[in-house]
């Protein structure tokens, strides 16, 4: 039986995931948070929330609620309160005060120019930089009265630590490459290494799911946690994502925040969840993963070794897949606002209505949220129109013409559906020896003041009667 089976059946599953509150939820945090809520609703085990707030000089309230948001948005809620960091402090130096009292630590009292000194001559002889242990066994008595001093963990030296990575395998360092990490700072304060070890016992986690760049700090908490005599975690340390040429994730590949995904981008929470899903783990050649398969499936043998490549294209096709699959109501909210920012407006509720009905003739052409808004607008605009560039085009040299013969055949339709407007407008063309497309373009760029638009008897039908047969006159010769 695996350690994960054991931790599994006899414990029950608790994961973690702990965002320093500096900036926005970004793009890898967010699956990181996706991986770990995944494993504990799969599992049957809590999914808990810490906020690393040690660094207050950057830690914002802002940056919190942007979090707690966007991991809301995303469907990931979490187990029990949020925990912050900063306020557990005493209890990070109550266990650093324990461990100078076993003998698992010691005080340093080594001044910053020292240790400068030290990492020159490392340097210099081309040795590792680390600490070379030069209060490990001195008697504290040896320092100046009132020195200064930090406490650094005893780590061990001889052999070597394995840990059994439910994701990169198995990993082993030779202890002596471990060096004696700090715990507590000068001033007193517990640094990152220490709070995260005494947090992630306190709270019971059971299984540490995070970055690979985390992975040397596994090996630094794994020899407190002996020290302490407290349980081991299981590790699983996921790789990192990268841009489509291979390089480290940036802003310029898309790490945004995931409010930037939403608010400018325009994507749907599932299609975000769906991507973030598929980034690093698979299920056979499924692509498209609904919230209740992603429980059932998910599993950390089907996370992969490699860096995940992030691709803005894959994102936004997949996001138009969930926009066609979507109710109708939801999609007019949310085009809603950026309609009304557009017409400068708050839209009626028989305005939402239409909008409603749009929506079947709109969605299947959409990317995003902005698509849907864009597309939309048209409809709630004031005649005369504001034609855009390309519908001006559209609309010189003989097309006024053009709508000015048509629009008596449209007048003379009787029943106002897509098969009556249909034949009108291709009987229309094909009286004049015309392309469909000659006709629909001008027709389209009189109805809408755009060149892109619905089908042209979606637009038609949408428009009514009354206002179509308007629209056409004011752009007729």
């Amino acid at each position: 039986m695996s350690a994960i089976e054991k931790a599994v059946n006899n414990e029950g599953v608790v994961t973690r995931f702990a965002p320093s509150p500096t900036g926005y939820l970004h793009i890898g945090g967010a699956r990181t948070a996706l991986f770990n809520w995944l494993f504990a609703r799969h599992h049957g085990g809590q999914f808990k929330l810490r906020i690393e707030d040690t660094d207050q000089a950057r830690s914002t309230d802002d940056a919190i609620e942007k979090i707690l948001d966007g991991m809301r948005w995303l469907g990931l809620d979490w187990d029990g309160d949020e925990i912050y960091q900063f306020s557990r402090a005493d209890r990070h130096v109550e266990v650093a005060n324990a461990l100078l009292e076993s003998g698992n630590a010691y005080r340093c009292y080594a001044t910053p120019e020292e240790l400068a000194e030290m990492r020159e001559q490392q340097r210099a002889a081309k040795q590792p930089i680390r600490y070379d242990n030069r209060w490990r066994d001195r008697d504290p008595s040896e320092a100046p009265d009132g020195a200064p001093f930090v406490i650094r963990l005893k780590t061990p030296i001889e052999g070597e630590t394995i840990i059994e990575d439910a994701v990169q395998g198995r990993v082993k360092v030779r202890n002596q490459e471990i060096d004696d990490f700090v715990m507590l700072r000068g001033d007193g304060t517990p640094t990152y290494m220490l709070a995260v070890a005494v947090d992630d016992h306190d709270m019971g986690v059971t299984h540490v799911i995070r970055g690979d760049d985390h992975l040397n700090n596994a090996f630094r908490q794994r020899a407190l946690i002996d020290a302490m005599g407290w349980p081991q975690k299981i590790y699983a340390h996921v790789p990192l994502i990268h841009g489509p040429d291979g390089a480290k994730l940036s802003k310029r590949h898309g790490a945004l925040g995931v409010e930037a995904y939403r608010d400018e981008m325009g994507m749907l929470p599932e299609a975000v969840f769906n991507y973030l899903l598929r980034l690093g783990w698979g299920h056979g050649d499924d692509e498209i993963i609904s919230q209740e398969q992603a429980i059932e499936w998910f599993d950390l043998d089907g996370v992969g070794k490699s860096a995940a490549r992030f691709d803005v294209k894959k994102l936004t096709n997949l996001n138009g897949h969930y926009i066609r699959e979507s109710d109708n109501a939801r999609l007019a909210d949310l085009a809603t606002p950026a309609i009304a920012a557009d017409l400068g407006r708050d839209i009626t509720d028989e305005e939402l209505e239409l909008l409603q009905r749009s929506m079947e003739s709109i969605k299947p052409r959409a990317k995003s949220v902005a698509d849907l808004g864009a597309s939309a607008t048209f409809l709630f605009r004031t005649r005369p129109l504001n034609l855009d560039e390309k519908a001006q085009m559209l609309l010189q040299d003989e097309a006024p013409a053009l709508l000015a013969d048509l629009l008596p055949h449209l007048e003379g339709v009787a029943e106002w559906s897509e098969d009556r407007l249909d034949t009108a407008v291709r009987d229309f063309a094909d009286a004049r020896e015309l392309k469909l497309g000659k006709v629909a373009q001008p027709l389209r760029a009189a109805l809408t003041g755009s060149a892109t638009s619905p089908g042209i008897f979606d637009v038609l039908l949408l428009l009514g009667r009354e206002e179509s047969l308007a629209r056409i006159a004011d752009q007729a010769a």
